[in-house]
C-alpha cells in the first residue's frame, strides 16, 4: 500500500497510557495521527505532552467511540484516514469482575459501532484498503497451566484461548468479530493486526508522558510508584501461594516503548499486502507481543524498589478474581514476521517509571511543572 502525505493513522483512546507513547513513535517514524479519547481514564494533558516533544499539532476529538455520529463527523473532517489503531477501552481485569456490562458495552458495542461506520464511510466503499490494528490481550489465553507439563508457557498464539473473566472475554470476542469481518467477501479491503500483548510497563525516559490512571491503580506497577510518593500506605500483593519460585504470580513485562514499536511494526506489515481485488477475504493474523521472560509480583516490586533507592512496603492479601499464575510470552512470530524485538529489561522499564514518577507525583495533574 503506497502512504500518501496527506494520510492519516487514526489511535483510538490515543490520550491513554499505550496509546500516547504509540502517538508519539509513529510521529516520529513520520506518520501523521489523529487521537481519539473520551477522556473516562485518560488526560487531553497527555496529548498535548506528546505534541510537546513531537514538536508536531495533533488533531483531538473528544469521543466516545460509540458515538456515531461523532465518527461520521471526524471522517468527513479527515476523509484520508488510511489506519486505525484501537486501544478504545476498559481494561482493568479486577473491575471487569464487579462491572461486566459495562465492560461488555464499552468494548464490544464500541468496537462493533468503530468497525461499522468506518466499513460503511466512502474509503471504504470505493474499497481502499482499511489497516486496523486491535489492541488484545494476553487474558484472551486464560490460565494455561490447565495444560499439562507447561506445554503452553511460554505462550504461542495457537494456544486455546479460554479467558477467565469478562475484560478477557471482551478481548476474545472482538478478536472473533475482526476476524469474521475480515473473512466477508464484502470487505476484503479490511487488514487486521491482533497484538495479544502482555504487561506494560515503564514510561518515556524524558518523563513527560507515563502511565496516569484515574482513581486507584489496578495495576501492579503504577500502584508500586505512589507508594513510593507517599500516596498509598502500601502495596497489596494478591496471593502468595501460586505455583511459583516465590509464590507470586509471574507475568511479562514489557516497556511501553517496546510495546509501541510493536504497533508500529504490525501497522508497517499490514501496509505490505498489496490489494488484490479476485481476493475471497481480507487479513487477519495474531501476534503476541512480549519479552519472552517472566517475572513474579515480588521479583518486580523489588526491581522498582532498587530503581527508587529503598525498600518499598506491601503485604500479602487474598488472591484476585480472575488472576492466574503464568503469563509469559513466546514472541518468536513477531520476532520473525514483524522484525519486531523488545529493546528494554525490567530494570529499565522501572528507572523510566520513576522518573515520569517523580517528574508527576500527581499524574498530570503535575502539568504546571512541566
Amino acid at each position: 500500500m503506497t502512504i500518501t502525505d496527506d494520510s492519516y493513522v487514526l489511535i483510538t483512546g490515543g490520550a491513554g497510557y499505550i496509546g500516547s507513547h504509540t502517538a508519539l513513535t509513529l510521529i516520529e517514524a513520520g506518520r501523521k495521527v489523529i487521537i481519539l479519547d473520551s477522556l473516562v481514564n485518560s488526560s487531553v494533558e497527555a496529548v498535548r505532552r506528546v505534541e510537546k516533544l513531537s514538536q508536531t499539532k495533533i488533531p483531538f476529538f473528544n469521543l466516545d467511540i460509540r458515538d456515531t455520529e461523532g465518527l461520521k463527523a471526524m471522517i468527513e473532517q479527515y476523509p484520508n484516514i488510511s489506519a486505525i489503531l484501537h486501544f478504545a477501552g476498559l481494561k482493568a481485569v479486577g473491575e471487569s469482575t464487579q462491572i461486566p456490562l459495562d465492560y461488555y458495552h464499552a468494548n464490544l458495542t464500541g468496537t462493533i459501532n468503530l468497525v461499522d461506520v468506518f466499513t460503511k464511510s466512502k474509503k471504504a466503499q470505493n474499497k481502499s484498503p482499511i489497516n486496523f490494528v486491535f489492541s488484545s490481550s494476553a487474558t484472551v489465553y486464560g490460565d494455561v497451566t490447565r495444560f499439562p507439563n507447561g506445554v503452553m508457557i511460554p505462550i504461542p498464539e495457537h494456544c486455546p484461548t479460554d479467558p477467565i473473566n469478562p475484560y478477557g472475554r471482551t478481548k476474545l470476542f472482538i478478536e472473533h468479530l475482526l476476524r469474521d469481518h475480515t473473512q466477508s467477501p464484502q470487505n476484503t479491503n479490511w487488514n487486521v493486526a491482533i497484538l495479544r500483548y502482555f504487561n506494560p510497563i515503564g514510561a518515556h525516559p524524558s518523563g513527560l508522558i507515563g502511565e496516569d490512571p484515574l482513581g486507584i491503580p489496578n495495576n501492579l506497577l503504577p500502584y508500586l510508584a505512589q507508594v513510593a510518593t507517599g500516596r498509598r500506605e502500601k502495596l497489596g500483593v494478591f496471593g502468595n501461594d501460586y505455583a511459583s519460585r516465590d509464590g507470586t504470580p509471574i507475568r511479562d513485562y514489557i516497556h511501553v516503548l517496546d510495546l509501541a514499536r510493536g504497533h508500529l511494526a504490525a501497522l508497517e506489515r499490514l501496509e505490505k499486502i498489496t490489494p488484490d481485488t479476485t481476493a475471497d477475504t481480507g487479513f487477519c493474523r495474531e501476534w503476541n507481543l512480549g519479552t519472552g521472560e517472566g517475572s513474579t509480583v515480588i521479583e518486580m516490586v523489588d526491581a522498582f524498589s532498587a530503581a527508587v533507592g529503598r525498600d518499598l512496603p506491601y503485604e500479602i492479601a487474598p488472591r484476585r478474581a480472575g488472576d492466574v499464575l503464568d503469563l509469559t510470552a513466546k514472541a518468536d512470530r513477531a520476532n520473525e514476521e514483524l522484525g519486531w524485538k523488545t529493546q528494554f529489561d525490567v530494570q529499565k522499564a522501572c528507572e523510566d517509571l520513576w522518573t515520569w514518577t517523580k517528574q508527576n507525583p500527581q499524574g498530570y495533574n503535575d502539568s504546571e511543572a512541566n
